[in-house]
């Protein structure tokens, strides 16, 4: 045996390239669109980066809402799905004050 002998096939690198763990790579230069995690994109195309903080709109959000985001956060980190008659009581339960709301959370996290 040779101790520099050629592989018979060379690997391509693109196409070794596995879409499930990679799926931004492209599969093949024949292919006209690549399957991404976000959706489909055209042949040429790529992801816009984030804007830098200065851009984004400040948006300030009314206590209430605040609330109730971080309330379906706490619920979607505890793995409880909330019910649509559910809806009403997290409606309920964002009126309530700081404090109240943070023990709530808390016990979520337990």
């Amino acid at each position: 045996m040779n101790r520099f002998q050629t592989l018979a096939t060379a690997p391509a690198a693109q196409v070794d390239l596995d879409p499930y763990r990679f799926p931004g790579a492209l599969i093949d230069d024949r292919h006209e669109e690549a399957s991404t995690a976000r959706g489909t994109l055209a042949f040429g195309d790529y992801p816009l980066p984030a804007p830098g903080p200065s851009s984004r709109p400040s948006i300030r959000l009314e206590p209430a809402d605040r609330r109730r985001l971080e309330l379906h956060t706490a619920l979607t980190k505890a793995g409880i799905a909330p019910l649509p008659g559910d809806l009403d009581a997290i409606e309920a339960l964002c009126t309530l004050d700081d404090t109240t709301h943070v023990a709530l959370r808390r016990w979520l996290a337990c």
